[in-house]
């Protein structure tokens, strides 16, 4: 679980990154702007989305467990 957690981190971070690149880089010299840095978004937000609902699940399957806080500490 910890595995497909960090890797869905990587994905949102480097859809965040090319997103970036794209806004950097798209409209340059006269050319038109591409929707390239809409599309990374929407992964990201995709991505985003894929990993609370595999959180969720794999809570519900017991893969993971809330600890919670200690109280009165």
């Amino acid at each position: 679980m910890k595995v497909l957690v960090a890797l869905a981190f990587l994905a949102i971070l480097a859809s965040l990154s090319s997103a970036l690149f794209f806004m950097m880089r798209d409209g340059r010299n006269g050319k038109p702007k591409s929707s390239n840095m809409a599309r990374a978004l929407a992964f990201r937000v995709g991505f985003s989305i894929l990993l609370f609902v595999c959180i969720l699940i794999a809570w519900k399957l017991g893969y993971v467990r809330p600890t919670g806080l200690p109280l009165g500490r």
